[in-house]
């Protein structure tokens, strides 16, 4: 997927989605601020769920299970089991949550700048920050704030770490750019490539070591997510912060001219058939309402901005608009069932919007509501060495950003219902025991299109994905030059860890 050039649609749908930020942070309201000025409107969602991860969102409830799609306010906490989670901001940057951790948000806000203010406390396990680099040098920058135990960390942009809690120890791996330390003297730069020890009930400096231990499992988990949503960021050339999944967009789907609608965005594996509102979850968020949670990868932004209109034969598409729905998002919903679209534009609305729940839950029911009208096709792996597409699975089951290109598979599942395609999976070596358990590869290995490159041993490596059969157009998130990952094979192999390189 070559991420750096954009269609004149998604340049337009850029600019909407600017538009739609810039409306939003001046006419959403904040009836408690921190500070003059302040907002709680942000944009902030589980962009990753895999295992057990479960949430509390702040609404009275304590731990839920979680899903793909949830909007993130402050005071929630996510704690993984046997699974592992990624949270994304505005700006594509991320936080990625390792198996049996606890992670809490202190502070989600919009300052009065337009700049965004995170903290992210880690309680325990092990966590990810991928910072993005600031695109506009005159704008003010994002803070954003890792605390553990009584330690807090300002992390500038274009900064990349790893975070471990061990009792009342913290190491920070330091990936890419530096960080100062919070000493109550002159403090410290822990700079990439090197390690700091934290004793995290106390100010005392760290102890800085050169290097870093692999943890070759997550550690290409992270590297591999992280390099999508670097792509991501790369993808807009309006440097806009508010261009937020735009390269899911371009991933799963395209802008078509529909015959009586216009230029409107379809996922692929979606026939004229396929339902936006058909599956889903209403989720009560207090003060705003409910708020629905689609399952799809893609489906943050065409579910929080503009509208879905029905163009007869041609299906359901998303059209960007100037409205942004943020939490409250019930105002996309189509607005009609008979006699046109939600658009206004002619053909026939084929179907009905999912109910929306008449009150708030009681003490005794779920704040999640299961709206399903129809089974859910879901593609998948079929074998070891094959994956499968399916029609109206709309991207469903597809891993982003790995298996090249999908139009053709789409058009195909059209015809024919299925597609397939020849995948090999990458697990890391695991070598010696390293950090929490169960932190198998089931959740966060990756997989690609195409047959494995045979392994290379060159000195201090355990070889590289530039080869091999991958479409050109893949963002596979290569890792030349980098030690301790471990090869695009298919099985593990046994190896010591060694120092991460990025």
């Amino acid at each position: 997927m070559k991420n750096s050039i954009l269609s004149p649609v998604m340049g337009f749908a850029a600019v909407l989605l600017l538009a739609c930020a810039a409306q939003a942070q001046s006419t959403d309201s904040n009836p408690n601020p921190s500070a003059p000025g302040t907002s709680k409107v942000r944009i902030v969602r589980l962009s990753q769920v895999k295992g057990v991860v479960q949430i509390d969102r702040h609404i009275g409830r304590g731990f839920e299970n979680a899903i793909t799609n949830l909007p993130v306010v402050e005071q929630s906490q996510i704690r993984t089991g046997v699974g592992v989670a990624e949270v994304e901001f505005e700006d594509n940057s991320s936080l990625r949550i390792a198996p049996n951790s606890l992670v809490e948000f202190p502070r989600l806000e919009r300052e009065a700048s337009g700049a965004t203010a995170s903290a992210v406390h880690l309680v325990q396990g092990t966590a990810y920050v991928s910072l993005v680099k600031q695109q506009d040098k005159k704008a003010p920058a994002n803070d954003f704030e890792l605390i553990f135990g009584s330690r807090k960390l300002d992390l500038d942009p274009a900064t990349h770490v790893r975070l471990d809690l061990d009792g009342s120890q913290a190491k920070l791996a330091v990936f890419d750019g530096a960080v100062r330390t919070d000493a109550e003297n002159a403090g410290e730069t822990i700079s990439k490539k090197k390690t700091a020890t934290f004793q995290i009930f106390d100010k005392n400096e760290p102890v800085v070591t050169k290097d870093i231990v692999a943890n070759p499992v997550l550690d290409e988990w992270d590297h591999n997510e992280a390099s999508y949503h670097a792509n991501a960021a790369s993808f807009s050339r309006f440097n806009s912060p508010y261009a937020y999944g735009l390269s899911d967009l371009q991933y799963y789907g395209s802008f078509v001219n529909a015959p009586g609608c216009g230029s409107m965005w379809r996922p692929y594996f979606a026939t004229a058939g396929w339902d936006p509102y058909a599956n889903g979850t209403w989720a009560w968020y207090g003060g705003s309402g409910y708020s629905w949670v689609s399952p799809y990868p893609w489906a943050w932004t065409p579910y929080h901005s503009g509208t879905w209109m029905n163009c007869g034969d041609a299906g359901w598409g998303w059209l960007p608009g100037r409205d942004w729905y943020g939490v409250n998002n019930v105002a996309s919903l189509p607005s009609s069932t008979t006699g046109g679209t939600a658009a206004g534009t002619a053909g026939p609305a084929r179907i009905r919007a999912p109910h929306l729940p008449a009150h708030p839950p009681g003490p005794n029911q779920p704040t999640l509501i299961a709206a399903n009208t129809k089974p859910l096709p879901a593609s998948q792996i079929a074998t070891p060495n094959s994956f499968v597409f399916r029609k109206d699975s709309a991207g469903l089951g597809v891993p982003r950003g790995t298996l090249g290109r999908l139009d053709k598979f789409s058009h195909q599942t059209a015809t024919r219902g299925i597609a397939q395609t020849q995948i090999y999976t990458n697990v890391p070596q695991t070598g010696r025991a390293y950090g929490t358990a169960n932190q198998g590869p089931g959740m966060t290995g990756s997989i690609y299109r195409g047959s494995p490159t045979p392994p290379s041993y060159s000195s201090g490596s355990m070889g590289s994905r530039s080869g091999g059969n991958m479409n050109s157009g893949v963002s596979a998130g290569s890792s030349a030059g980098r030690s301790g990952g471990g090869a695009p094979i298919s099985a593990p192999v046994a190896s010591a860890p060694v120092a991460v390189h990025r």
